[in-house]
């Protein structure tokens, strides 16, 4: 249950709109999100919309958030360069779908730049794959919810404190189908590119993972420092390094 004081921030941000008279859809916004637009940033304002049941309230949507799998719809997919199944070094990416970050260039996240950089450090190795898991956008928590969350941090939470206080975990992500196709793709051990040490452990507990891994930090900006500090304060995230390691 979302409390009071969560409620009092997020109803003003959220509108019913009717058809024929019954409300079936929850619109949510606006969200303030710097983007990254060839050079300059620019700053949109994002909305996000669900549908919901007729005479649902906004507070009848807020309620019901964590209980509802927002995110398990969606697919996902792997893009594989190089030999993959008979190549000694290959280097695996397991990325969480960001629509902000992915799509829009948002500069609230680091996501677009670790997607096209780990394809370009797969590239630059000669053989990888980059898992992209679409029911993984917020950290499981799907994209209406993950923008109430931004909501939140606006208003002083961090990324951690937001999904705790919509009702749900810090992270909500499996690894599980995405582990099942690798080793279907390849037997042999992969490196892994991540500051995840979950995404670590859910391939360690498979035995797939070679004796190191590789690191990807970048991007850091005004507009994410915090975010990305959390994760490493909260979440457990290995520390950026003054000299982040890259593949040549």
């Amino acid at each position: 249950m979302v409390s009071e004081k969560v409620k009092n921030l997020l109803l003003n941000k959220m509108k019913m709109i009717q058809k024929h008279g019954e409300q079936d859809i929850c619109l949510v916004g606006p969200v303030t999100l710097p983007v990254q637009l060839d050079e300059k940033i620019v700053t949109f304002k994002w909305y996000t919309w669900l549908k919901v049941e007729d005479k649902m309230s906004t507070e009848n949507v807020l309620d019901s958030l964590s209980q509802t799998d927002l995110a398990a719809m969606q697919q996902s997919s792997v893009l594989v360069y190089g030999d993959f199944d008979t190549e000694n070094d290959a280097l695996i990416r397991m990325h969480s779908i960001c629509h902000t970050g992915d799509i829009f260039g948002s500069k609230r996240c680091d996501c677009g730049f670790q997607l096209h950089e780990s394809m370009r450090m797969i590239v630059s190795n000669g053989c990888g794959a980059l898992f992209y898991l679409a029911n993984h956008e917020g950290r499981g928590i799907g994209l209406f919810s993950k923008s109430l969350a931004y909501i939140l941090q606006q208003e002083g939470l961090d990324t951690v404190e937001a999904n705790y206080a919509l009702g749900f975990k810090d992270d909500s992500r499996n690894y599980e189908d995405a582990i099942r196709v690798l080793t279907k793709l390849r037997v042999k051990p992969v490196t892994l590119i991540t500051n995840n040490p979950k995404k670590l452990a859910a391939l360690q507990e498979y035995g797939l993972l070679s004796d190191t891994h590789i690191p990807l930090w970048g991007d850091i900006s005004e507009y994410n420092e915090k975010y990305l500090a959390t994760k490493v304060e909260k979440s457990g995230h290995i520390p950026v390094k003054e000299e982040m390691t890259t593949i040549k």
